[in-house]
């Protein structure tokens, strides 16, 4: 595998019954890019992503993070060697503010979850301040995470992922159900992590706009497989994703 290849799946499948959700991908994630992966719903994206992370065990298939294969082993493990997914923050710590939310998130990346004196540790709270910075949220630093409007949810929702130091970073619908402004602002945000926190980032995406315009490669699936791979203005001309996906959008 190439020096610049952070995430490699080969043959990965995940079966259900008869049902292959996952049948046969090859993926290969280079360091400091945006991946986008696309699809139609229940093309498997969904479930793709659920076998990087460790959350579902593949059925048959390689997969490796970093040169070290991590197949099958567990979500906090594969999330301690550095590839992470953007969870929803409101599932998470509602009621906390945003600063507590962030110092919950690092007290648990340190494994001090009971230590309550870390809470204050100044070095933490730097860290926490440089987060809130890093995703635009230093303003509502106090407010509840339950009362932030849906875009500031959404992007405290990668803060807390960033909290975890990754390496890879994996982002489902970042977009979705956000006014164009802030759809923009998190375009934005994704673009500036890559490009100067140097993080990978494997996006799931269904606005077309975003996908094309922010992405250095697309992986297209249908029916959980890969049908189309490459970079963006070669799979949007694709004639095969234009009529299995895109349709009459292209």
């Amino acid at each position: 595998m190439s020096d610049d290849i952070l995430l490699s799946a080969r043959g990965l499948r995940r079966t259900f019954g008869t049902f292959r959700a996952v049948d046969g991908v090859d993926l290969d994630v280079r360091r400091g890019s945006i991946h986008s992966v696309i699809g139609p719903n229940g093309a498997g994206k969904t479930t793709l992503f659920r076998l990087l992370t460790g959350i579902l065990r593949p059925t048959a298939g390689t997969l490796h993070f970093g040169g070290e294969p991590i197949a099958g082993e567990p979500v906090h493990v594969i999330a301690r060697r550095g590839l992470v997914q953007a969870f929803q923050a409101t599932n998470i710590f509602p009621r906390l503010s945003v600063r507590e939310s962030l110092r919950a998130a690092l007290v648990s990346r340190h494994g001090r979850t009971r230590d309550l004196l870390s809470w204050s540790q100044p070095a933490m709270e730097q860290e926490a301040s440089a987060l809130l910075d890093t995703v635009g949220l230093t303003r509502l630093a106090e407010e509840e995470a339950q009362k932030l409007s849906h875009g500031d949810q959404r992007a405290l929702e990668v803060a807390l992922a960033l909290a975890m130091r990754p390496r890879l970073l994996l982002l489902d619908e970042p977009t979705a159900g956000m006014s164009p402004f802030e759809s923009r602002k998190m375009v934005q945000l994704v673009q500036r992590l890559a490009a100067e926190e140097h993080l990978t980032v494997i996006l799931s995406e269904h606005d077309m706009e975003t996908v094309f315009g922010i992405s250095d490669r697309v992986s297209v699936m249908h029916q959980g497989r890969v049908i189309a791979d490459g970079p963006a203005r070669e799979v949007r001309a694709n004639s095969d994703v234009m009529a299995i996906y895109l349709g009459s959008e292209a």
